[in-house]
């Protein structure tokens, strides 16, 4: 029995696409009622196809993709106050089947294959830049170190071991030589010291400072017995009296004729006498040049108050005071 069924393949689609048979409800019949088993019977799969290709009347266009499911390929879905087409065909149209050979689906293969080409393609990263590395010696790692560069280290190793032996030698040798010179200066500036305190314990001085010379050595008078043994430095009673050099005194008393008298004995041995006193400060012990040690005074065998200086070279006769104190580099 012929079949008014659409033809199984559309023109122009690929043998694996094909047209699923079922039947289109009746304008009167909801869309959503069941179909019956007649409906059933007439949409049967075991037609031969070919009869229902030359049986069937053209089949209209496939849809394009969007257009409403259920319209008359291109025609408006049917409206409600409307007649239903007179034709028994319209409630037999076939919906597209596809096939389960390896045929694809028609669009899906389109737009796979658009992005394929486009979307997929943007959405694969970007590989990142390749980043030069900074021109680089190649570092060696061979496990065997090259005999050379093992030598030459060894080298350099004695060398700086040399060399800190030699700097430890110089920096030691620099020290000593630094304290013997900070001895020698040590030592120099105790000798000038010890130079000075000579000196100036050897300086002479005068015995007095503000003074007249009345009597010199050698003189006669009628009120002497014998010449002048001295060098008289005549001045004011209380006047003082100093040392004229380093020493010790050995004596200080009364003397007779020479009134009160302190004798100085100086390093040399040489006694100097100060007589005529009218008092004694120092009696014993060490003076220094220009110590004070007495007053001027007028005891003894005198005719006004003066100081009577006497030089005794080793304690024995008297010599001119007035030649020994220029020896010293003194003018009385």
């Amino acid at each position: 029995m012929a079949s008014s069924h659409s033809p199984a393949h559309l023109p122009g689609t690929g043998a694996g696409t094909q047209l699923l048979d079922h039947p289109w409800p009746s304008a009167t019949q909801h869309h959503d009622a069941p179909y019956t088993d007649a409906q059933y019977a007439e949409t049967s799969y075991e037609a031969p196809y070919a009869a229902e290709a030359s049986a069937a009347p053209a089949a209209p266009a496939v849809p394009s993709f969007g257009q409403p499911f259920g319209s008359s390929f291109g025609q408006p879905l049917d409206t409600p106050g409307e007649s239903a087409p007179e034709s028994a065909d319209v409630n037999r149209h076939r919906m597209p089947r596809q096939s389960r050979g390896a045929g694809p689906l028609l669009g899906v293969t389109a737009v796979a294959a658009t992005l394929g080409a486009t979307g997929f393609a943007a959405a694969t990263p970007a590989a990142a830049p390749a980043i030069a590395a900074p021109d680089e010696a190649p570092v060696s790692l061979s496990a065997d170190p090259d005999p050379g560069l093992a030598l030459a280290a060894r080298i350099q190793l004695q060398a700086d071991s040399q060399r800190t032996a030699a700097e430890e030698s110089a920096r030691i040798q620099a020290a000593k030589e630094a304290e013997a010179k900070r001895a020698a200066q040590q030592l120099e500036a105790e000798r000038a010291a010890e130079a000075a305190e000579k000196a100036k314990l050897a300086a002479i001085k005068l015995p007095i400072a503000d003074y007249e010379l009345t009597a010199h050595y050698g003189q006669s008078a009628s009120y002497w017995a014998h010449l002048h043994t001295g060098l008289d430095f005549a001045a004011s009673t209380g006047t003082p009296v100093m040392a004229v050099g380093a020493g010790t005194i050995t004596s200080a008393g009364w003397s007779g004729s020479y009134g009160y008298r302190i004798i100085q004995t100086l390093p040399d041995g040489t006694e100097i006498w100060y007589c005529h006193l009218s008092s004694i400060l120092r009696a014993s012990g060490k003076v220094v040049p220009g110590q004070q040690i007495g007053k001027v005074g007028a005891t003894g065998n005198v005719t006004g108050p003066h100081l009577h200086v006497e030089v005794r070279p080793g304690g024995g006769a008297p010599v001119d005071p007035e030649t020994w104190f220029q020896q010293h580099g003194i003018t009385p």
